[in-house]
């Protein structure tokens, strides 16, 4: 049977895997959004279930600050010694200087109560445990240099760490400069028939974004390059269904296969449109071909040919390591849609849909908040069956927001909620949004106008930082009878429709149809560097005294794009 990529879909990026018996576990960045990774589990590579969010107290982390696509990057998951080890960087800034504070912490189960998170360094960004079969363990992280005249991506660094004392020991040593293909970093290491494979992303995230192995005999080097240089990439791939490919780590399963998990994006269009779902995790399979890892099933990419250990690409030329490769031939580096699974594993078809009222005790674990848990400005019990949300700053702030968001998982959905909400002037606001970040959003909400006197709904348009109200003299007035208001949006690929409604009334039209296609990398790319996905959820906001709230009665998120039926029953359920 096969499986299709991805096999985390939405905004799962960075995936590292860590094997314990017959479970299979991957963690990825959650970036800015609380709580911090996600960490699933799988015992057929197929259904991934969300087994844990380590970082999941407000005293574990200060994330109040952090800039967009900063906080929580790359997190390495490990184990040895009894104990899942995790490895996390927080990323404060984002200028010559890095600021790239580096943790490790430690639980005894997946689902357990995670350590508080203990500093290692700050000298790079996505640092991995490793492991030894003598017992020790070693820190690596990709070295930062912002002196002008060093490369910022100076390579890979490796120190030798005590998980008992939670200690570095003895010197740092650079065992690795990278490939030439630029960039390095995501340093994981594995041992393997007495080789030490280092396998490191390189090329950037976007879609240069690439893998590259190394090995050695000795762990502190020398590491020749692989002859397969990359792994795997789409960089030269333009038509492939599959974009940005890299982050790769190994995960040996069941029955003799061998298989990465890697970064992909999926774009709208091909020949690279926005892919509005972020960076996603792949699965692909691997063969060992005279001690090096290569692509099984994977394209040919379509940059150059291989000879003498050379790679000619268009803008420079690679040296790999020998033996030289056959002149003329080319590197399987674009892997497969369809990945084909160890035998007696059957794929089964999947929909991501999901539905609450709010009964529950908790959230759902598919919901997140922006940078710190909400606390008392959240309640679940105040009112039975509804989630009441006090709001805080604005939806442009850094700081405290009063958010509740779900991934995009499908390029076609329908999302919407019921609420109530009494708003006594213009700072006080509350509805639904698709957000990317606090400068890039699509916010439709309820408000006060004075000069109506009465609420009103209207929209929210930013766009690299700059806001827009779609409506302004058309916004619609809500009259004073109403109490329970039923916003929607519909996602149609590129497209994205707001609508509203009450009472008997079937849906309405909310402004114009907006461009879905600009909450992506992609388009805000053009004035910053981003890394997330696009978000759909509920918040408030009250930037008087912060005393309003708003109940949402329901929240639900249906994949494959809506019914076609104006029944105005996306009520609750």
């Amino acid at each position: 049977m096969n499986v299709t990529n991805p096999i985390l879909k939405g905004f799962q990026p960075d995936a590292s895997v860590c094997v314990v018996g017959e479970d299979y576990y991957i963690a990825t960045s959650t970036f800015e959004w609380w709580p911090g990774v996600m960490i699933y589990h799988s015992k057929d590579l197929v259904s991934w279930r969300l087994a844990a969010r380590p970082l999941n107290r407000k005293d574990q982390l200060c994330l109040r600050g952090d800039r967009n696509s900063g906080a929580i990057w790359a997190p390495h998951l490990s184990w040895a010694k009894g104990r899942f080890w995790l490895m996390i960087t927080d990323v404060k800034t984002d200028q010559c200087f890095k600021d790239t504070l580096n943790y490790v912490m430690s639980c005894e189960t997946i689902d357990g109560e995670w350590s508080d998170p203990v500093f290692v360094q700050g000298m790079g960004f996505d640092p991995a445990l490793f492991h030894d079969d003598d017992g020790k363990s070693y820190v690596m992280s990709m070295l930062w240099d912002y002196r002008p005249y060093k490369p910022n991506f100076n390579g890979v660094a490796i120190q030798e760490y005590d998980l008992e004392e939670k200690k570095l020991k003895g010197e740092m040593k650079k065992i690795f400069s990278g490939s030439g293909w630029g960039l390095t970093e995501g340093p994981q290491m594995m041992k393997k028939d007495g080789w030490y494979y280092l396998l490191c992303a390189e090329g950037g995230t976007g879609f240069s974004h690439a893998s590259v192995v190394c090995r050695s005999r000795d762990l502190w080097g020398p590491y020749e390059l692989s002859p397969y240089t990359p792994l795997i990439s789409t960089r030269f791939a333009p038509e492939s269904p599959l974009q940005k490919c890299g982050h790769a780590s190994f995960l040996p399963a069941s029955r003799g296969k061998w298989y990465i998990t890697y970064i992909c994006a999926r774009p709208l269009t091909l020949q690279r449109g926005n892919c509005v779902l972020g960076r996603e995790t792949g699965l692909a399979e691997i063969e060992w071909v005279d001690g090096w890892p290569r692509l099984k099933d994977g394209k040919r990419a379509s940059y150059g040919s291989v000879w003498g250990g050379k790679v000619q690409m268009p803008d420079r030329e690679i040296t790999l390591a020998e033996p030289p490769l056959k002149t003329g031939w080319n590197v399987f580096t674009v892997p497969p849609v369809t990945v084909e699974l160890p035998e007696g594993l059957e794929a089964l078809e999947e929909d991501l849909s999901s539905i609450t009222d709010f009964e529950e005790a908790e959230l759902p674990p598919y919901f997140h908040s922006l940078r710190e848990p909400l606390g008392e400005h959240m309640s679940l019990t105040e009112r039975p069956g509804y989630l009441r949300l006090y709001g805080q700053q604005s939806i442009a702030s850094l700081h405290s927001q009063t958010m509740v968001a779900r991934r995009w998982q499908s390029t076609c959905f329908t999302a919407g909620t019921v609420m109530e909400f009494a708003p006594k002037n213009y700072n006080q606001m509350a509805g639904l949004t698709c957000f990317y970040n606090t400068e890039n959003y699509m916010y439709a909400y309820v408000s006060y106008d004075e000069d109506r006197g009465c609420r009103i709904l209207d929209i929210l348009v930013c766009s690299h930082a700059k806001t827009v109200v779609e409506l302004g003299e058309d916004r619609i007035s809500i009259p004073d009878d109403v109490s329970s208001i039923r916003l929607e949006v519909r996602v149609e690929r590129e497209k994205l429709q707001f609508y509203y409604g009450w009472g008997e009334e079937g849906w309405k039209r909310l402004g114009n149809v907006l461009p879905a296609d600009h909450l992506s990398d992609d388009y805000i790319r053009e004035s910053a560097l981003v890394f997330t996905g696009s978000m759909v959820g509920v918040c408030v906001q009250d930037l008087y005294d912060h005393s309003a709230f708003a109940d949402f009665d329901c929240f639900y998120y249906r994949e494959n794009g809506w019914n076609g039926k104006d029944t105005g029953d996306s009520g609750r359920r």
